[in-house]
């Protein structure tokens, strides 16, 4: 029994890491939360006396039950309902793992996430474990099963992907919440033309309701055409307020790093709405509304005293 239970402990002592890796690779909390679970039950099922290092065994079964997952994910996006968009993690959530370094950081900001979605399985796989966790190619060959040469090359393939999508920008928390405050009152305002100077004159907004609430299956495309959905949606109205179940108070926060608006409904996170910064300005608005995708942030939100009242309530 003492075997056992040492078996668990060190099993739960590499968890936060293991989750850290599985969000990054599925953009999902609970697809990354039960691919850490298959990972345990098979590493109880193991000879584990047989198994040299603990971390490189862990590592491998978490990537491979990851990469039957994403490609599963593959065909199961093809039916769901509307745009499918990562689930958003709030600041201080250990999933979002180590952010020591700027690439860190980035692996795990909301708008690498949606771009992670564009690659093979095995360039996702090979990005996250070479940039966020710095893992050795020959560390990363043997996991994949492929060559070291193999590995460097689709690391390069997938860098390149990830660096033609988007212009990294980092902020810092107070930064962050100004730009957040900016757009609120901008959104709040009535008007179209205090939006269309935050934004740039490519930005595209996007939503993701998995069909339970509402959300645009097309992206909306254009400075002014976004200005214009904004300006609608942060529109009170009754309509919404019985939709949502009362009145939403509108919050900063911060989300995957990078600001973020969140909307609550009596403690329950109803929107995590995150905003895409760049040297010209807001290049992209991604809201997740889906119900589902929002469970691990409404206990994350009530786990923590936030200390501010709501910028809006709408």
């Amino acid at each position: 029994m003492a075997l056992i239970m040492s078996d668990v402990d060190r099993f739960e002592a590499a968890r936060p890491r293991l989750e850290a890796i599985a969000y990054r690779l599925l953009g999902s909390a609970s697809e990354a939360e039960d691919a850490v679970q298959e990972t345990f039950l098979r590493w109880q099922a193991a000879d584990t006396e047989r198994i040299e290092v603990l971390e490189a065994w862990l590592t491998k079964v978490l990537t491979n039950i990851c990469l039957n997952v994403l490609t599963s994910a593959r065909a199961r996006r093809e039916t769901y309902v509307g745009a499918w968009l990562p689930e958003p993690l709030l600041a201080g959530d250990p999933m979002l793992g180590p952010a020591d370094t700027a690439e860190q950081r980035d692996s795990v900001s909301y708008a690498v996430l949606v771009l992670l979605e564009r690659l093979s399985p095995n360039e996702r796989a090979v990005y996250v474990l070479r940039e966020a966790f710095g893992y050795p190619h020959r560390e990363i060959a043997e996991i994949l099963g492929i060559s070291e040469a193999a590995s460097q090359q689709i690391h390069h393939r997938a860098k390149k992907h990830v660096a033609d999508g988007r212009a990294r920008t980092e902020i810092d928390e107070a930064a962050a919440r100004r730009i957040v405050e900016e757009f609120l009152a901008a959104a709040t305002s009535g008007r179209t033309e205090p939006l269309v100077r935050l934004l740039t004159q490519d930005a595209v907004s996007v939503g993701d309701g998995g069909g339970k609430v509402p959300a645009r299956a097309k992206a909306f495309e254009g400075a002014l055409a976004v200005a214009k959905f904004l300006r609608g949606l942060f529109k009170p109205s009754e309509a919404k307020r019985a939709h949502i179940g009362g009145a939403a108070e509108i919050h900063v926060a911060i989300a995957n790093g990078g600001p973020a608006v969140v909307a609550v409904v009596d403690g329950r996170v109803v929107g995590i709405t995150c905003l895409e910064v760049t040297a010209d300005g807001i290049a992209a608005v991604r809201s997740q509304v889906n119900p589902d995708k929002l469970v691990r942030a409404t206990g994350q939100w009530a786990a923590e005293d936030h200390g501010r009242a709501p910028l809006v309530v709408l």
